[in-house]
């Protein structure tokens, strides 16, 4: 016998929902509040405020072919696929055949300070945490967030050029405790 999967959850309003379609819309609300900008403390209006300013992108050294391989062939081919439908394996073959062009895109992004809106859409899958089967309140879900590996290795590239120039220039060395009595050092 196939036992059925619960589609109500427990509501705001100590309701509980009735349909696959109020319970995934309950679901949204909760995972996926609502961004208005009626409700931005003062802090967040000068993030908004902030983001549509242009950015001076003048000094940054272009990512090289091998920077952008390297991320690529980073990502395990084996992971779901974002809303593209396009996993690594996709992206390393297709650089592979077009790293002038791929490498173009993402130095475009860079020099205009950009990342697609495409790149940013994921599909969020809820998973229902364990020992909480038998809840009917939504907190009982944790969620996966597959995410296209396009913006994944602009993520990266971006993360990877922060980290050096946060790091280049002092980067702690940390030393055994059996070698320098628990000290930590610096290299500059």
């Amino acid at each position: 016998m196939c036992a059925r999967a619960r589609t109500h959850a427990h509501t705001d309003t100590h309701t509980h929902t009735h349909t696959h379609t109020h319970t995934m819309e309950h679901m949204m609300e909760y995972f996926i509040p609502d961004d208005s900008e009626s409700s931005d403390s003062a802090h967040h209006t000068h993030i908004r405020h902030e983001i549509e300013e242009p950015i001076d992108t003048s000094d940054d050294v272009e990512f090289t072919k091998e920077e952008i391989l390297a991320v690529i062939e980073k990502f395990d081919p084996g992971k779901a696929p974002g809303e593209d439908g396009q996993n690594s394996e996709i992206l390393l073959k297709t650089f592979k055949r077009f790293p002038t062009f791929i490498t173009g895109l993402y130095n475009e992004c860079l020099r205009k300070g950009y990342f697609p809106k495409q790149w940013k859409h994921s599909i969020i899958i809820p998973i229902i945490k364990p020992g909480k089967e038998g809840s009917t309140e939504v907190t009982k879900y944790r969620t996966i967030s597959l995410l296209n590996v396009g913006g994944k290795v602009l993520e990266k590239v971006l993360i990877d050029r922060i980290n050096h120039r946060a790091f280049s220039k002092w980067k702690p060395i940390w030393i055994p405790p059996s070698e320098k009595h628990n000290r930590c050092s610096t290299r500059h």
